[in-house]
């Protein structure tokens, strides 16, 4: 069984846009093309907003009630990304010092 099928959700709280978000999530990769493309003609969003409303649902407690296991990745995605940006921008600042 994979991960999909394994998933149970629960009856929740969310906006059924945000419950299309985050099954979008869970299966893009199913659909044919960049996931831009799949943003653009499933949500009618650029995919700079279609990222802000994800990082929206992903805080919310509904949305971790509805798909725990999918929201934790999410969310160690999203940190992970923070953290590099981080330390590159130290880095930057760094290198600026010392030149």
């Amino acid at each position: 069984m994979s991960e999909t099928e394994s998933t149970s959700h629960t009856p929740s709280n969310l906006p059924e846009r945000s419950i299309h978000i985050l099954d979008f999530e869970r299966e893009w990769t199913r659909h044919v093309g960049a996931k831009e493309e799949a943003i653009s003609t499933q949500f009618h969003v650029s995919s700079a907003r279609y990222y802000q409303m994800l990082n929206a649902v992903i805080d919310t407690q509904d949305a971790v009630k509805y798909d725990p296991m999918l929201v934790s990745r999410l969310l160690r995605n999203r940190d992970t990304r923070t953290n590099t940006r981080a330390v590159r921008t130290t880095n930057h600042h760094n290198e600026e010092a010392t030149n």
